[in-house]
């Protein structure tokens, strides 16, 4: 049992689930350090804040497990204080409460200043924008909003996240300025929809507006786009992705379904024709973009006249990234009101479906780019290789390109031009120009 420390107290800020999670604990480690306190993020610590993710179940189980974990090193001595905060936390901080009442304190996901307060640490004003990135020196995400209006039937963020929320253009700006002089070459612009941008301050949709602002941000060489929502989509941002080469011609743009009876009864205020037809304006403006998708099959009430529809709409639309997830059925959603009728068997299976056959597109892709060059952004050696990536994919989410160590020499962190000698389904391996 190791006997509590007089000295100082190192923070360690542990952080589950997705890019705005870790941009969150990104803000807190960034303010703790402000105020002179020892940070790490996922290492050992004396005190522990866990920022939890409660999106879908098996996000909850391993944020609980994860919980639990560290309640159990608490009682070995080797964690003094241990906090938890995050999404789960918000949903349901009162029976987090009464379940595993060993740790310390329960945070929702807007309570920073009061974290901040049980840390040790002042709330500043002046510390707006102020972060410790986590992410390789050279990329970085830039949450340009909070919360969502939405009326998703499946979706509980707003349960946890609240209402949308932007942040100003200037705040951002300011922000993308500090991390260009820190190093940072890419922006990933996140939110929980990137469409809605502005329209609380500024009375109308400023994504557009901000790419303009953000373009200007000396250093920065690639902005990429994430959750993009697809009623609504501001078209000026496809002309100022194709005239601005700093905006990547890339987009994630989780379209869901196509069969119009689910999107209908998803709440997602689209239908199959506009949907395709806004597919077709981007392919137009922008003929060399890369768009990513995500999927969820298994939804109430779908079929399997629906899936197959689904299928040969993915089959036909041939997008360059996808992910397909089944359908996870949460409490005080509209949806929770439906019967969550397909077996978790036929999810599974609907999914294997789904992501055999955009194996199969993403390879026939990959095979197109052979013996063609890429400019391409080293995140890091691994092994043998040098693993980078083409304007067309974000990181951790996307295809990477392999380049052998032995015999070539690539600085990480560096753009790079290589001509691509092979293809796998989600890999390309390429030599420098």
């Amino acid at each position: 049992m190791r006997t509590k420390s007089t000295g100082k107290k190192k923070i360690s800020v542990i952080t589950l689930g997705c890019s705005k999670n870790l941009y969150d604990s990104e803000v807190l480690m960034g303010r703790l350090k402000a105020d002179g306190k020892e940070v790490v993020h996922e290492e050992r610590g004396d005190v522990v804040v866990i920022n939890t993710c409660g999106f879908i179940d098996n996000a909850k189980e391993e944020s609980v497990n994860t919980i639990l974990a560290y309640v159990e090193a608490k009682k070995r001595g080797e964690v003094e204080r241990l906090f938890v905060t995050g999404c789960l936390s918000e949903r349901y901080k009162s029976d987090l409460i009464k379940e595993i009442p060993d740790v310390d304190r329960y945070f929702g996901t807007r309570d920073l200043p009061v974290l901040l307060k049980h840390l040790g640490a002042d709330y500043k004003h002046e510390l707006i924008g102020e972060r410790l990135t986590t992410t390789p020196k050279h990329y970085a995400y830039l949450k340009i909003s909070e919360g969502c209006d939405r009326p998703c039937s499946f979706c509980a963020i707003p349960l946890m996240r609240g209402r949308h929320i932007s942040t100003p253009v200037e705040q951002l700006v300011s922000e993308a300025e500090k991390l260009a002089k820190g190093g940072v070459k890419e922006l990933i612009l996140i939110a929980q929809d990137l469409t809605y941008y502005g329209l609380d301050l500024y009375k109308k949709r400023y994504l557009g507006l901000l790419l303009k602002n953000l373009v200007k941000v000396k250093g920065i060489d690639w902005i990429r786009l994430h959750y993009a929502f697809p009623a609504g989509f501001p078209e000026e941002v496809l002309e100022i992705m194709r005239d601005e080469p700093k905006v990547c011609n890339y987009i994630d743009i989780p379209l869901q379904h196509i069969s119009s009876d689910i999107l209908r009864s998803m709440r997602r205020g689209t239908t199959q024709e506009k949907t395709n037809r806004l597919l077709e304006k981007f392919r137009e403006k922008v003929p060399d973009m890369a768009i990513r998708t995500t999927l969820i099959v298994g939804y109430p009430g779908e079929t399997e006249e629906h899936f197959q529809e689904l299928k040969n709409w993915v089959k036909d639309q041939r997008f360059d990234r996808l992910g397909c997830f089944a359908y996870s059925h949460e409490e005080n959603t509209h949806a929770y009101g439906l019967t969550d009728d397909v077996t978790p068997e036929i999810k599974e299976r609907r999914v294997g479906e789904i992501m055999a056959l955009q194996s199969q597109i993403s390879w026939e892709k990959n095979q197109e780019k052979v013996g063609k060059i890429y400019r391409c952004i080293f995140d890091r050696k691994e092994g043998n290789y040098f693993v980078g990536r083409t304007e067309s994919d974000s990181p951790d989410v996307d295809n990477t390109v392999l380049v052998e160590a032995e015999g070539n020499y690539i600085s990480v962190g560096s753009f790079t031009d290589i001509k691509i000698t092979s293809a796998e389904d989600f890999d390309l391996c390429g030599v420098p120009v």
